[in-house]
């Protein structure tokens, strides 16, 4: 990936940039670096005032660009910038702590992986487990949180802090996904599902379940068993079932929230709890039934919202909002507010708001008490166009 968000593809002195484009020779791009390269891998910003950094390796040396430009003293050499890590790699992929457990750049090199911990210095050196189908990586690739490694043209998903392959049929061809060949693409299939295509495509105006964020800044967009990240979209978008991430949740969901660095999943009369950080993790005994673990019900229920820094978790039914405080063991319902709306399909709280969703709309208040003292709706604005990047 590229600072832009482009997925770029190095082949000998070759480089694609996007899965369509025609080739381009690698010194049109990175003139500096002479040609073929070992493997590349991008940095992403963490504020907003910063660029993203592309590194490329060859043999002994690292080229690293900011912005799109080649930075002062390079090239360098790998050992002065990544201690303890070998030359002649390769493969390297980036992991932030969301997934690992510190900002890392993973590293391999034959059957041996190489774990740089960015904020120590510090290497862990370990190996593929023997009875993994992946004993080697020729390229790796972070995308949307989801590792890669591929043996020329076919790949693996894995498991970063694990090494395990995810579930699923692997390998599967990187010319069915990644690379867009004429008459040859997995969303092809999703295409001739008239339900299936409605669904995965964003810009049209089904309505979605719910939509929240969690306390590491990513945002989800829920829709008949699928969702889409938000937070990460100038990478792509793409809808993945809910199962990829939440372990045995499968399904339309009826609402979701978060709190204290867990991720309530509301199906039915059940809830799912899952905890987060390194990925989701479904604690132990769950899911446990509705009643018993928020004291509230199912029925009628259009959706519930926590606010950031706030225990109260706000429940709306039709034109109803009532809330109670997570912290306390014993869950008391408050007294009802009426909002100005009927029905609402989800909604979420984040430093901006309450974000009130409705068919192909979303409608803006400053807070829960503008939101329950409001005489009449907000005015509607587009989920395709202001949540989803859609142009029209």
């Amino acid at each position: 990936m590229d600072q832009n968000g482009v997925m770029n593809f190095f082949k000998e002195n070759f480089l694609w940039k996007g899965g369509s484009s025609a080739a381009v020779f690698v010194n049109e791009s990175y003139p500096e670096v002479g040609g073929q390269i070992d493997d590349a891998f991008r940095i992403k910003k963490k504020k907003p005032e910063e660029h993203d950094r592309i590194f490329l390796l060859k043999e002994n040396k690292v080229w690293i660009y900011t912005n799109g430009q080649l930075e002062a003293d390079c090239p360098k050499l790998i050992a002065d910038v990544f201690p303890g890590v070998p030359d002649d790699l390769d493969a390297a992929v980036e992991c932030h702590k969301e997934t690992c457990q510190a900002e890392s750049v993973i590293f391999f090199k034959d059957n041996d992986i190489f774990v740089y911990d960015s904020s120590t210095n510090k290497v862990k050196q370990k190996s593929w487990p023997k009875n993994s189908p992946i004993q080697f990586c020729t390229a790796a690739l972070n995308w949307m949180e989801r590792h890669y490694c591929f043996q020329g043209i076919d790949f693996y998903r894995f498991d970063p802090v694990t090494e395990e392959v995810a579930p699923g049929t692997y390998p599967k061809d990187a010319r069915d996904y990644f690379i867009q060949c004429k008459g040859r693409h997995h969303g092809y299939e999703a295409a001739k599902n008239a339900t299936l295509w409605s669904i995965k495509n964003r810009c049209n105006s089904r309505p979605y379940d719910d939509f929240t964020s969690d306390d590491n800044g990513r945002v989800y967009a829920f829709r008949t068993g699928w969702y889409f990240r938000l937070d990460i979209h100038r990478d792509g978008w793409h809808a993945w079932p809910l199962s990829h991430t939440w372990k045995g949740l499968h399904g339309v969901i009826t609402t979701a929230f978060n709190w204290e660095n867990k991720m309530y999943f509301i199906k039915d009369s059940l809830v799912y709890i899952y905890r987060s950080g390194q990925g989701y993790r479904l604690i132990e005994g769950y899911p446990k039934p509705l009643q018993e673990e928020l004291g509230i019900t199912s029925e009628g229920l259009d959706a519930v919202f926590t606010c950031p820094h706030s225990s109260q978790l706000y429940i709306i039914r039709g034109n109803k909002m009532r809330s109670l405080d997570l912290q306390l063991e014993q869950k008391t319902l408050s007294e009802e507010t009426s909002i100005p709306h009927a029905h609402i399909d989800g909604a979420m709280c984040t430093a901006k708001g309450v974000f009130l969703f409705e068919a192909g709309n979303y409608y803006h208040y400053q807070d829960t008490n503008v939101l329950s003292t409001a005489s009449e709706a907000s005015t509607p604005h587009s989920i395709a166009k202001d949540f989803m990047a859609c142009n029209n």
